[in-house]
């Protein structure tokens, strides 16, 4: 554990800031390093994890996979899963920077549909207009897969998905929004090195040696306590090294744990539906019924094809291209995304007892907007025991979800079967050629499914009579004072693409909540190569 600088002489029994911050992850350190740009405001982060400077098993992006079940990773399981895997363990990142530290930095903005889905949902706001301009904000350097990690195989799908699906090639995802299309991704990473640009490399590693800004790493809060005017102010805290102590916040909490461990640390405070924190013997502060409800994710599965021999080795970061089809010409954006991995994904396809090829290649057909909503609840009131995780995939009445998946894989094989990445295939050995029917690829696909590591959700904003909101557009907790939430658990709905940048631009437009700033001007005509860099 460690604290930066030295909190100083009074122990820990109540250490004192303007604002606290719990967590350390992507949210938090945009936070963390905007709001301690007023050098008379003092800030200070609660973070579970170690820091990742000078980490190269954090920093270096292409070895994220090696950071899956690791002790870099909570690993939390999912209940059982009827109609999907229910041997799903969700990565959430422990370590400074969270899942920005953690993951493969895919990063897009989000689609300006979308954010007026969120107007109409209750986040008013929100719209297109005002948070996309906070693109220009972002300190991560975030610009399409460079050149010379781009593997030959990878262009080769891009060639045989533009081919197979008559989609376009989309040189760069951020540009202008796209119904479909074909391409390199873009990453938050810097090509010369293979370093991340993640949330705390790119915000909190040029500002960590200010005096008003303290760390404390490797400490785990785990509930919130009122001050004795009423107020939530004070955060009980679990170090590594020590006794428990408080940190208090004498202007307001900011609570960035995520959409696991943020409404987590709500409900084991005393906030959420009453009834069922009563049965666990927790007294009720605030009767929040939608705290933990709306889990929402990305669902995956996965099709395997053996390739003749060891791929040529240069990636970025081994999942380096994607497709994106849209199969209903009534949605306004896409509906069926793919990862194309330049590894065997197998984690799941073993299970089911299926080969593994000693060289591969895979597609992971996910569903954008699934359908399927879940939720998250305490088993105890004791801090140390996971939360219970039912997202309760493929369970949408109308089976948009499963038909989804049935569709991504058959899309697959045609891509598969189109010149020039049929050139590089030897055999299909998940689910294997045998298995054709709709019936036979459902259970398939769900049994193999997997996870995008995109909970959100659970604390979702709305308006005044939403029974369900958690928050309300300003990002405040309903029925407390001097709280807010900004994490991906705020999300009303998820975003089609992966999730990161939203993140990021909801904590740009948060810090503007927190200090009254007033927000960027609108985004010039046009679009850039590069997202990130203080674009102002």
């Amino acid at each position: 554990m460690a604290d930066t600088p030295a909190t100083g002489g009074s122990g820990r029994d109540e250490d004192a800031y303007d604002y606290v911050i719990v967590g350390g992850g992507t949210a938090g350190c945009v936070l963390a390093a905007r709001l301690s740009e007023d050098p008379d405001c003092r800030v200070c982060v609660i973070e579970g994890g170690p820091s990742d400077v000078g980490d190269e098993n954090v920093l270096r992006l292409r070895n994220w996979i090696n950071l899956l079940d690791t002790d870099y990773d909570y690993r939390y399981p999912t209940v059982e899963q009827p109609r999907g895997n229910s041997h799903i363990l969700h990565s959430r990142a422990r370590v400074l920077g969270g899942c920005s530290s953690h993951n493969t930095l895919i990063s897009f903005l989000p689609f300006p549909h979308e954010l007026e889905e969120w107007v109409r949902a209750g986040a008013a706001g929100w719209d297109a207009g005002t948070l996309l301009p906070y693109r220009h904000r972002l300190r991560n350097s975030i610009r399409p897969v460079a050149e010379k990690d781009r593997n030959p195989v990878a262009h080769d799908f891009v060639t045989a998905a533009v081919d197979a699906l008559d989609v376009p090639v989309v040189d760069d995802f951020n540009a202008h929004p796209f119904t479909e299309g074909a391409g390199f991704f873009s990453l938050a990473y810097d090509p010369a090195t293979g370093h991340r640009s993640s949330a705390s490399v790119a915000y909190l590693h040029p500002v960590m040696d200010r005096p008003n800004l303290t760390l404390k790493l490797e400490s785990w809060a785990y509930r919130l306590l009122r001050d004795g005017d009423g107020r939530l102010t004070r955060v009980r805290v679990r170090y590594a090294d020590g006794p428990d102590g408080s940190v208090r916040a004498e202007r307001e909490l900011l609570l960035c744990a995520g959409a696991i461990d943020t409404p987590r640390l709500l409900m084991l405070s005393g906030i959420g539906p009453a009834d069922e924190l009563r049965a666990l013997g927790i007294d009720v502060l605030t009767d929040l019924p939608g705290v933990g409800e709306n889990l929402l994710d990305h669902p995956e599965s996965v099709i395997v094809w053996e390739t003749a021999g060891p791929l040529p080795p240069n990636s970025a970061m081994d999942s380096d291209a994607g497709l994106f089809v849209r199969r209903d010409a009534a949605e306004p954006g896409p509906d069926l995304m793919f990862h194309f991995y330049q590894v065997p994904f197998t984690l799941n396809t073993e299970r089911l007892g299926l080969p593994t090829p000693p060289y591969g290649v895979c597609m992971t057909p996910n569903v954008p907007k699934s359908r399927s909503r879940g939720r998250l609840w305490l088993r105890s009131a004791d801090p140390g025991q996971k939360p219970a995780l039912d997202f309760r995939y493929f369970t949408d009445p109308q089976g948009h979800d499963e038909r989804t998946i049935v569709d991504g894989l058959r899309i697959a094989r045609e891509v598969a079967a189109t010149g020039p990445l049929r050139d590089w295939l030897v055999r299909e050995t998940a689910p294997g050629p045998d298995v054709t029917t709709d019936a036979e690829l459902s259970e398939y696909g769900r049994r193999a499914a997997h996870t995008v590591y995109h909970p959100a959700g659970t604390c979702r904003m709305g308006g005044d009579g939403d029974a369900g909101a958690v928050l309300d557009p300003l990002l405040r907790l309903r029925g407390e004072e001097g709280v807010r939430v900004v994490d991906a658990s705020v999300f009303p709905d998820l975003p089609i693409v992966n999730p990161m940048v939203t993140v990021l631009l909801v904590a740009e437009r948060a810090v503007d909540l927190i200090t009254g700033r007033a927000g960027p001007p609108p985004a010039p005509a046009g679009g850039s190569d590069v997202l990130g860099e203080e674009q102002r």
